[in-house]
């Protein structure tokens, strides 16, 4: 069995404490965002990882430190990861929703999307394989809850690799969106349905999200929330 924990949190307040907990490249990046919600939503992305890999690490967050440095071109904007530690970690966020999924050793992908969000048919017909979209709804609602479903866990999928959209998302074929989450068939060598784990999760209303594994074993998954000055239990 393989152990998956996902924290959720709303975006928190960039107070001095938070952040002192961004080393000096991920504090050019949050001084880069524009938007003051864009600098939240990535602030509440790293001091959470940072506890979480603190807990599960037994240091403290201030001496956590992420190398994040892209395969392609070496720049600090890749996924995140404590150098020398099995620990796997996956940051996502959308809206006022941040989450972190950690395991021990199997690569995790995490996403979470607002399901607010319209699914026009060329958005379909660039992500879906032509089984998934003969498996829509024909009524818009369940069309646009069912496509973000896909999306959710396809994205959760090219996390997990680290390889991101050099996967044709069209290469994949999942499970329909009303049924347990499964990748059924793959035509990308980086991604097979035996070493392949898939689950939806909750990040609570008007938000749908999902969490790939990539493991023969079953997995055990919790899910937690978290505020600034909590202490992490479990996993």
């Amino acid at each position: 069995m393989t152990e998956c924990a996902v924290w959720w949190s709303e975006p928190i307040t960039a107070t001095a404490d938070a952040l002192a907990l961004l080393d000096p490249v991920e504090r050019d990046r949050y001084d880069a965002y524009r938007r003051p919600e864009d600098q939240r939503r990535f602030l509440t992305g790293r001091v959470l990882a940072k506890n979480v890999a603190g807990h599960r690490l037994g240091l403290e967050p201030e001496k956590v430190h992420f190398d994040a440095s892209c395969p392609d071109c070496d720049r600090q904007h890749g996924p995140v990861r404590v150098p020398g530690a099995a620990l796997q970690l996956s940051i996502s966020h959308a809206g006022d929703r941040v989450g972190v999924a950690a395991t021990t050793g199997a690569p995790v992908g995490l996403d979470v999307e607002s399901a607010q969000r319209n699914a026009d048919d060329s958005l379909i017909s660039y992500a879906l394989s032509e089984a998934e979209q003969k498996s829509l709804p024909t009524d818009a609602d369940g069309r646009a809850r069912a496509f973000f479903t896909f999306w959710t866990r396809k994205e959760a999928l090219m996390k997990a690799t680290g390889r991101g959209l050099r996967i044709p998302l069209q290469s994949l074929t999942l499970s329909s969106a009303d049924a347990p989450a499964r990748l059924l068939v793959s035509d990308d060598t980086s991604l097979s349905p035996e070493t392949t784990k898939l689950a939806d999760l909750d990040a609570g209303p008007g938000y749908r999200a999902a969490v790939a594994v990539l493991t023969s074993e079953e997995i055990d998954i919790t899910e937690r929330w978290w505020h600034p000055g909590a202490v992490l239990d479990g996993q």
